[in-house]
């Protein structure tokens, strides 16, 4: 099917023709997300720090030009449940769920926690997804005992700008002149208002055991994105290429872990086109 090229320059808000909903997943928690758009079922989970609205802003109007968009909303964002002590394959139940809910075979999009989200989603369902992209999946082992325990201080104190900034620069050596970029943009403020169910992430996160070769089966086509400025071995990027059977990867010139808001345009059109390529699981 050949569909027109997207407007890259004026794609519609995305506000516009937004549609809320919720359900109750498989693992028992209420779970929020927004539909917009039309065309193929593409579902995003959010990382930390952000939420299905924050994490897509920029990229998100022009994935609508060509897909239904399902964002979902993780545990303590939205109208989601807001859990304590939750574990990440809760979440993956919950994406899980999510993509039963849609009922036909889906794009999914995950970001960092969100792309170990999407990952487990896509091994626990897999004739429910038709393409995976994932954005640099961290190790668990980086939320270390150490790390951790200095970001549970600054959280015990409601130092949330701090653990935000703490996050970024200790964790995921962010540079320091994009993360002094990021804090002077609108961003920042929404950024460190999820900062409280983002600790929620980083436990689930220290409590979870990646093997990457739990997924050498998996059978759809799985694009690994990483930042030009991103550590790799921070990510389990290459661990997942060594074992994925169809596999491709994409790298984001000039960008380090939050390349679909520093650079939308950019990231959008890589995951258009790895998403609507011809062959098998094209739309």
């Amino acid at each position: 099917m050949n569909r027109p090229d997207l407007n890259w320059n004026a794609p519609e808000t995305a506000s516009e023709a937004s549609r809320a909903f919720s359900f109750l997943s498989s693992s028992g928690a209420r779970i929020g997300y927004d539909v917009h758009g039309e065309g193929p079922p593409l579902l995003l989970v959010h990382g930390a720090l952000s939420d299905h609205r924050t994490n897509w802003t920029y990229v998100k109007p022009f994935l609508a030009q060509r897909f239904t968009v399902y964002a979902m909303a993780r545990r303590g964002r939205g109208s989601s449940d807001a859990t304590a002590g939750h574990a990440l394959e809760d979440e993956i139940n919950d994406a899980a769920s999510l993509l039963r809910r849609i009922g036909a075979p889906a794009f999914v999009i995950g970001h960092s926690y969100g792309a170990h989200v999407a990952l487990g989603a896509a091994f626990a369902v897999p004739a429910l997804v038709r393409r995976l992209v994932l954005y640099e999946p961290p190790w668990p082992h980086l939320i270390d005992a150490a790390a951790l325990a200095t970001l549970e201080v600054l959280a015990a104190a409601s130092d949330w700008d701090g653990f935000a900034t703490a996050f970024f620069r200790d964790v995921l050596a962010v540079p320091e002149g994009v993360l002094s970029a990021l804090r002077r943009t609108p961003d920042w403020p929404s950024i460190v208002a999820d900062a409280p169910a983002s600790l929620g992430d980083l436990r689930a996160t220290a409590r979870y055991t990646f093997t990457p070769e739990r997924f050498q089966t998996l059978p759809m086509p799985v694009l690994l994105q990483i930042g030009s400025e991103s550590p790799a071995d921070f990510y389990v990027t290459d661990a997942l290429a060594a074992v994925l059977p169809d596999v491709a990867l994409g790298r984001l010139e000039g960008q380090a872990h939050e390349g679909m808001t520093t650079a939308p345009e950019q990231y959008a059109r890589a995951v258009c086109r790895f998403l609507t390529v011809s062959g098998h699981g094209a739309s």
